[in-house]
């Protein structure tokens, strides 16, 4: 499964989250990604959250003071990684393989993400060596930087996990 344009040129890419399902495995409550905006194939992924005060979480974090933890906010910024090395990848080769989160570094939170907010996302890629990507990700809210970090994944046989 590939985007619509040769690799290198920028294509709007997996629009919604029905297209962005068939690619990542998660489902409710952990699926954070409602659209993909545009992926340029091996370079970036844009993409964003609509953070309603509906998500289970706000029950207790914290009930006074709604705050979007912020390791969700990375798990976000990971699934849109996923969502720019795997719509690369052949649909038959997704069965057997899984894409995981596998390393963070120069993590930095600048700003709270709270309800009603568009949590936007950008994953760059920066390196990939046989199995492993490392990815820059940004995530703002109306331009306004909340939270940026290195991330790495591999792609794994799920019969070796």
């Amino acid at each position: 499964m590939t985007t619509s344009s040769k690799p290198g040129n920028a294509a709007v890419g997996y629009r919604n989250v029905r297209d962005i399902m068939k690619l990542l495995p998660h489902r409710y409550p952990f699926l954070l990604i409602d659209r993909v905006i545009r992926i340029e194939s091996g370079k970036f992924v844009d993409a964003y959250k609509c953070v309603s005060v509906n998500e289970p979480y706000f029950q207790g974090h914290f009930p006074d003071l709604p705050v979007m933890p912020g390791v969700l906010t990375l798990e976000a910024l990971a699934q849109a990684g996923g969502v720019l090395v795997l719509s690369d990848l052949d649909e038959d080769f997704l069965v057997d393989n899984i894409f995981l989160f596998s390393g963070i570094e120069k993590v930095k939170f600048r700003r709270p993400v709270y309800p009603g907010d568009r949590l936007d996302m950008r994953c760059e890629l920066v390196k990939q060596k046989m199995r492993i990507w490392k990815m820059k990700g940004t995530a703002t809210v109306d331009g306004v930087l909340a939270c940026e970090a290195e991330l790495t994944a591999a792609l794994m046989r799920k019969a070796d996990i």
